[in-house]
């Protein structure tokens, strides 16, 4: 057996295909799904059903909750994003290798780990153990309502602001 060892930067400069083969390589190696194709991502998200469309006031009480566990918070606003919405009803569509890379995390394990504590955090804010933040496919990816993503994005802003708001008040 060989390990090599790539940068973010190679594998972020890397052609689509050996970029989606690393992908499928991380997600089989930890077990996520044994039967990954080595092809493009299905066109096909899953039943959004189960996914929960959260207010500015639900994502911030599970912000509440996370807020002592960097790596989940990270991951949260990784969300404020802009992204890819598809299907019918529409989810909001996030590659998990890139979640990994912009919240500078050491592996996927962790973002994994984060994103159950996220669903966790939702589950108690709902009161509703169906309820899930987010949801995942076979081929690396993780979806989220679009009222969600827009209600990070919102609180996302807010936080921006009232950490400027002392920061401009202390220039003058």
């Amino acid at each position: 057996m060989i390990g090599i060892t790539l940068t973010s930067d190679q594998i972020r400069n890397a052609p689509t295909e050996v970029r989606q083969w690393i992908e499928h390589e991380v997600i089989a190696g930890l077990g996520l799904s044994s039967d990954l194709p080595a092809t493009t991502p299905s066109s096909e998200p899953p039943q959004p059903a189960h996914l929960a469309a959260c207010s500015l006031q639900e994502t911030s009480a599970v912000l509440s909750q996370i807020r002592g566990m960097w790596p989940a918070v990270s991951v949260f606003f990784e969300f404020a994003r802009p992204s890819i919405s598809f299907g019918a009803p529409a989810v909001m569509t996030y590659r998990l290798i890139d979640i990994l890379h912009h919240s500078k995390l050491e592996d996927i394990e962790q973002v994994m780990e984060s994103l159950e504590a996220i669903n966790q955090a939702l589950t108690r804010v709902r009161n509703d153990a169906s309820a899930r933040f987010c949801d995942f496919d076979g081929q690396g990816h993780c979806f989220i309502m679009p009222e969600t993503q827009a209600s990070i994005g919102e609180l996302w802003r807010s936080v921006i602001a009232t950490q400027q708001g002392p920061a401009q008040d202390e220039a003058a």
